[in-house]
C-alpha cells in the first residue's frame, strides 16, 4: 500500500488533527479518503472512497464532519479536474452522512436505501435526496457498481457496495479492519444476524481484491474473515 499522498490540516493545534483529511490511491481510478473524529476520547479514522470516471466522480459515503467536505471536493477537482457527481451512503450513522447537506448544495446527487433514510430521519441525522427500495446498480462514466443489503449487522440498514470489474468490495462499518480488536459501536447492532450477513456477503462476492472497512486499515480480503472471527468471539 502506497503512503498517503497528501494531508490537509485545516486549522491549528489539536483541532487540526480532528480536521485532518488523507487521500490514498487504492488501484487505478479508486481512492480512499480518511477523515478523523473523536471517538470515546481517541482520534479515530473513518474511511470513504471515491472513483474517478470519464463523466465525473463517484463518492461512497459522505464524511464524518461537514467541515471536511468542501476541502475534499476542492482536492478532488484540483487533482482530477472533475467534479463529484453522485454519492451513495452505506448506513445512517453520522460518520457516513455528515457531509450530505454540503454535497447537495454542490449539485451532487445523493443516494441511500429507503431504510437508511428512514432511520436517519428518526435519529435526526443528515439524509439523502434520493433513495432506492432494493439492491440497485449505478453507472457513471463507464464505471458500474451495485449495492447489496446483506441483513442487519452493524446497523439494521447497512449495505455493502461491489465494483465487479475492479473486484473491490466496500464494506463500510459492516466490515471491521484487521486492525480492529473489537466490534466497535454496538448501539444499533445485532451480533447474531451480523454473523449470518457477513457469511452471506462472503458467499456472494467471491475473491475480492480489496475489502474496504469503514475504519482503520484495509488489506486484501482479510477484513471479511476478521469480522467473522470478532463476531464468533463476541458470542462465546
Amino acid at each position: 500500500m502506497k503512503k498517503l499522498i497528501f494531508c490537509l490540516l485545516l486549522t491549528g493545534s489539536l483541532v487540526a488533527q480532528s480536521n485532518r483529511l488523507d487521500i490514498t490511491p487504492l488501484t487505478g481510478s479508486f481512492y480512499i479518503y480518511t477523515t478523523y473524529s473523536d471517538y470515546k476520547g481517541t482520534l479515530f479514522p473513518a474511511n470513504g472512497m471515491y472513483v474517478v470516471t470519464d463523466s465525473g466522480v463517484i463518492m461512497i459515503d459522505a464524511l464524518w464532519d461537514e467541515t471536511q467536505t468542501q476541502p475534499l471536493l476542492d482536492s478532488i477537482e484540483k487533482r482530477h479536474h472533475k467534479k463529484v457527481k453522485l454519492c451513495v451512503t452505506t448506513h445512517f450513522h453520522d460518520d457516513r452522512v455528515a457531509g450530505l447537506d454540503i454535497l447537495k448544495t454542490q449539485g451532487v446527487k445523493t443516494y441511500s436505501s429507503i431504510l437508511s433514510y428512514q432511520k436517519g430521519k428518526e435519529r435526526g441525522e443528515k439524509t439523502t435526496e434520493f433513495q432506492f427500495q432494493k439492491d440497485t446498480v449505478f453507472s457513471l462514466g463507464g464505471v458500474s457498481f451495485q449495492t447489496f443489503y446483506p441483513g442487519h449487522g452493524h446497523t439494521p440498514d447497512n449495505i455493502v457496495i461491489w465494483f465487479p470489474k475492479a473486484k473491490i468490495l466496500y464494506g463500510g462499518c459492516f466490515i471491521k479492519s484487521v486492525d480492529a480488536s473489537g466490534l466497535g459501536n454496538l448501539e444499533d447492532a445485532d451480533v447474531e444476524s451480523w454473523t449470518s450477513a457477513v457469511q452471506r456477503t462472503v458467499k456472494r462476492f467471491k475473491h475480492p481484491k480489496y475489502v474496504i472497512p469503514g475504519h482503520q486499515s484495509w488489506k486484501g480480503d482479510e477484513a471479511l474473515y476478521h469480522t467473522l472471527s470478532l463476531l464468533y468471539n463476541t458470542k462465546k
